[in-house]
């Protein structure tokens, strides 16, 4: 399926030149670089404890099924040679800074997604290297040099599809989709690789007939909407492999969370509570990656009949430690407890976040500098 002639360039007018670059098992893979040891087992950072969660895991460790955002207790069955390590953030973060100046030397127009992926455009070839192809080669050959991790890149004419393809020859791969191949590349596709479809998403496709982009592009936008809601456009034009949204530098993030959705509906107290000690992790790892923090906590809990309860805390002050949110969160799900009936999904948030008021308007029209 990859498009084989990585040094034959695009020259359609009009369109952009985006790079998706993805470190490969960014954390565990800093933990094997510092610790020699380490290297060729499978490796987990997170917490070990039976309520702890894996942030990251080494590809050793995934081709035993361990994910990130599952439960440690659950990762060590699946793994008993498994070996974790606590996360070190501010090395991570370290780290992430020597790749994103690396990133700026080719463009000013970097999209950070997380402290180890982010969107180049790179359409005006600032050094004059006359292919962006090239230019991803270059930036993983000097991410090697510079850090001694790999880096897997996808090269496109939008951003949906350069994802895709940084994740098409993982690890330390890349490759490249044409102007004239994003409808062929889609097609081929199962659609649990389309950002943003989940597991289930998956399954109710799957229900439908729909198990790749080429069977999703056979449905008309009202069949989508029917069954998919305020998700039908972007599931129908990431059918055919469009994309418009820019590269947007430093863009300001609105909320950070996580959910998770059950197979067996709970409501037991004692699980909902550990159920929400691993979301609290998740949620608090992700915002140490984003390096941010806010006001407002939310809680939501679909219940078995998919009637939705959201409850929210917001305070004067930012939330600037684990402790806190943990707090928060609890504070919220107690106040609900007993359940009137058994949950499938619970999920937690972080928003009002203090990038996003950096960003906003003061009254007289000036930034405000909070």
């Amino acid at each position: 399926m990859a498009p084989q002639d990585e040094h034959r360039e695009e020259e359609a007018d009009g369109l952009r030149k985006i790079i998706h670059v993805d470190m490969d098992a960014f954390y565990a893979s800093v933990e094997q670089r510092d610790d020699p040891s380490l290297r060729g087992l499978p490796v987990a950072v997170g917490g070990s404890s039976g309520r702890g969660v894996v942030a990251a895991a080494s590809y050793e460790a995934r081709r035993f099924g361990v994910r990130s955002a599952m439960p440690s207790v659950r990762a060590l069955r699946l793994c008993p040679e498994l070996v974790f390590r606590k996360p070190r953030f501010e090395v991570y973060r370290e780290v992430s800074r020597q790749i994103r100046a690396i990133f700026l030397d080719y463009t000013p127009h970097v999209e950070p997604l997380s402290l180890d992926e982010a969107y180049l455009d790179v359409t005006a070839d600032l050094k004059g290297i006359g292919s962006a192809t090239r230019i991803a080669q270059e930036i993983r050959r000097r991410i090697k040099a510079d850090t001694q991790l790999t880096a897997s890149a996808g090269v496109s004419y939008n951003k949906f599809l350069a994802k895709l393809a940084s994740d098409q020859n993982k690890p330390d791969g890349l490759c490249v989709i044409r102007p004239g191949q994003g409808v062929q590349f889609v097609a081929g596709l199962p659609v649990r690789r389309f950002h943003g479809v989940g597991p289930r998403g998956a399954e109710k496709m799957a229900r439908l007939g729909i198990e790749t982009g080429a069977d999703l592009a056979t449905k008309d936008l009202a069949f989508l909407r029917a069954n998919f809601g305020s998700f039908a456009e972007y599931l129908f034009r990431a059918a055919r492999g469009v994309d418009l949204r820019q590269v947007r530098a430093d863009r300001p993030r609105k909320s950070l969370g996580a959910e998770r959705t059950f197979f067996e509906n709970i409501e037991d107290p004692a699980a909902l509570r550990e159920t929400m000690d691993n979301i609290i992790d998740v949620v608090w790892e992700r915002i140490e990656r984003a390096e941010t923090r806010g006001r407002t906590v939310t809680m939501k809990l679909r219940y078995a009949d998919f009637q939705t309860l959201t409850r929210a805390r917001s305070l004067t002050h930012f939330v600037t430690d684990k402790a806190e949110f943990s707090g928060i969160g609890h504070a919220l799900l107690e106040d609900q407890l007993p359940l009137p009936q058994p949950i499938r999904l619970m999920g937690l948030t972080l928003s009002a976040l203090e990038q996003e008021e950096e960003a906003r308007p003061a009254a007289d029209g000036q930034l405000s500098l909070l």
